[in-house]
């Protein structure tokens, strides 16, 4: 089914200028093509439109998978909120005490994954080496790429900021561009994976990733801010 993203304004990737009025037109799980809606819209009269408010970008990526989400515990709203908190947990010893099973730290990493697609995350970096954790991760749509440079590196502090780090970490927070931010461009040919914010071009970094709006991986609607 062809499917037209319009967003008050395209942001194709690093180096490109905004498109006010922009629009993605899906087929699948590939984009078909870029460029105004007027114009797409009459290319294919037939797509369903989907209207976004703020900003259309490539999704994000973030860096240390494992220190994100095997060396934090992200406790369950429905049925641990009350002994445990909603916030994620960190640390040796804190998390030694969890006895953790493996199940437990796949559920885990699934409610972190739900985290993600919230901020507008495509990607994550990293190398992962518990398996519900890994399968948790395939199954939600992320892309898990190689660890970035330095990333992991023996003695290297927790985390490529130097920290450790647990879901949400806006993406936004660490590079000196916003733009560093994503993971590839919107181009016809290419993924249809994408995100929307609620933010105009120049403001992303103030706005913050916590604006994400919808997130589409595979041409499928993964998140949409109610």
């Amino acid at each position: 089914m062809l499917t037209l993203h319009c967003a008050d304004v395209l942001l194709t990737g690093r180096g490109a200028e905004p498109l006010p009025g922009g629009a993605v037109l899906v087929d699948g799980g590939r984009i078909t093509a870029v460029g105004p809606y007027e114009e797409l819209g009459a290319r294919a009269p037939q797509a369903r439109v989907r209207r976004w408010p703020g900003l259309l970008t490539p999704g994000l990526v973030v860096h240390g998978a494992r220190e994100l989400l095997e060396e934090a515990y992200y406790p369950d709203g429905q049925f641990e909120a009350d002994r445990l908190g909603t916030e994620p947990i960190t640390g040796a010893a804190e998390l030694a005490a969890l006895a953790l099973t493996e199940a437990r730290r796949g559920n885990s990493a699934r409610r972190a994954t739900q985290r993600l697609l919230a901020r507008g995350v495509v990607a994550v970096s990293g190398r992962l080496t518990v398996p519900a954790v890994r399968t948790a991760v395939a199954r939600s749509g992320l892309e898990l790429l190689p660890p970035a440079a330095g990333e992991g590196a023996p003695g290297a502090a927790p985390g490529v900021s130097g920290v450790r780090r647990a879901v949400p970490a806006d993406p936004f927070e660490g590079p000196a561009d916003v733009r560093d931010a994503f993971h590839g461009v919107v181009a016809a040919g290419g993924p249809a994976r994408f995100a929307v914010f609620a933010a105009a071009a120049g403001s992303l970094r103030e706005a913050g990733s916590a604006e994400c709006v919808a997130t589409v991986i595979g041409g499928r609607l993964l998140h949409r801010r109610r």
